[in-house]
């Protein structure tokens, strides 16, 4: 039991960390809860570094703990480091703004801290239940802070339209599950794959875990925002706080893949054949979907919507290209990639959503394309930075976003399915244009005299410059990561 503990170290950390955090902020006084925004940052680092020590303990095996409910492996672990940077950064880029509006309280912080908490229990699943139960917390969470700020409609619109549609998606998994769970006789992911690779072979137990299968992978659609369960992400995006879009767009992707992985993957990998056919009619429907609408949209949150849904089915080909046929030998680069893939975007995400919250001022939200007219004008390095978010989003070299995209199709082609590459390759020049628009906005509009770029303290431009020149450095040396994601996927 105590090495049970020590195992889950980090989600132990963070807990202790949120808890102690709504204590101490009864205590503080002020607009901009500096105490509050220090212990936060520092929860998180406390929980960055028991990942690392615990990873670096188990030498990279997979680790059990408390009978078979939470696994710790290098997946779970790579994912949960990449969780806390984007919560971090969030946190540093939203300061500003959210003490602008009133909304830096001590509620806004302990919910992302026991968001990120949901995001952990997710990342270390080895239950259906765990599964859920991580959801769950993130869900909720992310329900109340959409609402934080109560004297906006389009906020509570925003909120309510999530948490209706969150219950219907939690619902259809939850009742996914229990098919499963009603044919296999289990709720452990290990044992679940061990039952399907035998009832497999019986045609009437076969049609019961398809039905569940299709629940299931209905469920995870939606969690992970592709089409057509795309339907709450544009309102959630454009109602919420730009600052609380900036978190939900973020690090609950790296979530959503990983129970995706649990899922699919560790527990249901005999039934592969089903659900990579189901995958590819939302990858198609996503990247078609996301990327010829986000071309009619004149709000910025809204067209990174629509982006958000395009990259989400651009990463599932990567999840479908694993296992053909039967044959495992395109697995780990296929799953590698899709990880690779989803990493590269929350750090592109980050940055992009963290450039609306920079140049948002009390009194005036970033969030229309003619805002950004004449930037380069304004502040020739925010354009810079722009520029080099935009060209990976859109997979112009040399960025990262170049490199991950080649890595999916890589797998794709070597999965034989070579229509399913030419169709993304020809929605992602559909999708160029909309990233290129914002480009020539800011280099070769006339500027907008109504808009200033406000003054930021030090630490939030270095940390965006990193964040805009680490998607150069992963573009020309995309190698470290790459191999990261490779080894991880290996251990699973």
């Amino acid at each position: 039991m105590k090495l049970d503990f020590i195992i889950a170290l980090p989600e132990i950390v963070l807990l202790a960390g949120a808890c102690a955090l709504i204590l101490v902020d009864l205590f503080v006084k002020g607009e901009d809860r500096r105490v509050s925004y220090a212990m936060a940052q520092f929860v998180l680092l406390v929980a960055a570094t028991a990942t690392l020590f615990v990873l670096l303990g188990s030498g990279g095996e997979l680790l059990y703990a408390f009978n078979k409910l939470y696994v710790a492996d290098v997946m779970a672990h790579v994912l949960k480091l990449a969780a806390c940077g984007a919560i971090s950064a969030a946190l540093v880029y939203s300061r500003q703004y959210l003490i602008d509006r009133d909304l830096m309280k001590g509620e806004f912080l302990t919910l992302l801290l026991f968001a990120l908490l949901g995001m952990m229990v997710m990342m270390s699943a080895n239950s259906f239940l765990t599964v859920y139960l991580g959801l769950e917390l993130l869900s909720l969470c992310l329900y109340a802070m959409v609402a934080l700020n109560r004297d906006s409609a389009a906020s509570t619109e925003a909120a309510m339209k999530y948490f209706v549609l969150g219950a219907l998606a939690s619902g259809m998994l939850l009742y996914g599950m229990s098919m499963i769970y009603g044919a296999t006789g289990s709720l452990a992911i290990t044992d679940v794959a061990r039952q399907i690779g035998i009832l497999s072979k019986d045609s009437t137990q076969q049609a019961f875990l398809l039905f569940g299968l299709v629940f299931v992978v209905c469920g995870l659609a939606f969690k992970l925002g592709v089409a057509p369960f795309h339907m709450w992400i544009p309102d959630v995006y454009q109602g919420a706080p730009t600052a609380v879009t900036l978190v939900i767009g973020t690090a609950p992707k790296l979530a959503a893949f990983a129970m995706a992985m649990r899922l699919l993957v560790n527990g249901l990998l005999d039934l592969a054949h089903d659900w990579q056919q189901m995958l590819a009619i939302l990858a198609v429907l996503s990247m078609a979907i996301g990327n010829i609408t986000a071309i009619a949209q004149s709000n910025l949150k809204r067209m990174l919507a629509y982006s958000t849904i395009a990259h989400m089915g651009f990463m599932l080909l990567g999840l479908l290209s694993g296992v053909v046929g039967g044959n495992w030998r395109n697995a780990p680069d296929a799953y590698g990639a899709a990880m690779f893939y989803t990493i590269v975007y929350v750090l592109m995400s980050v940055g992009s959503f963290g450039m609306l919250v920079l140049l948002s001022y009390k009194g005036f939200e970033c969030e229309k394309l003619e805002d950004l007219k004449g930037l380069n004008q304004r502040n020739p390095w925010y354009a810079f930075i722009l520029l080099l978010l935009m060209f990976s989003l859109a997979g112009v070299p040399p960025a990262a976003g170049f490199y991950a995209k080649l890595a999916v199709l890589s797998a794709v082609v070597n999965a034989g399915m070579i229509w399913l590459a030419v169709v993304a390759v020809l929605l992602s020049l559909v999708g160029a244009y909309y990233y290129l628009r914002i480009v020539k906005l800011m280099y070769f509009d006339e500027q907008n005299d109504a808009t200033s770029v406000p003054e930021r303290p030090l630490t939030v431009r270095v940390l965006l410059s990193a964040n805009g020149l680490a998607l150069l450095a992963l573009g020309i040396l995309p190698q470290p990561l790459m191999t990261v994601c490779l080894f991880a996927i290996h251990k699973l």
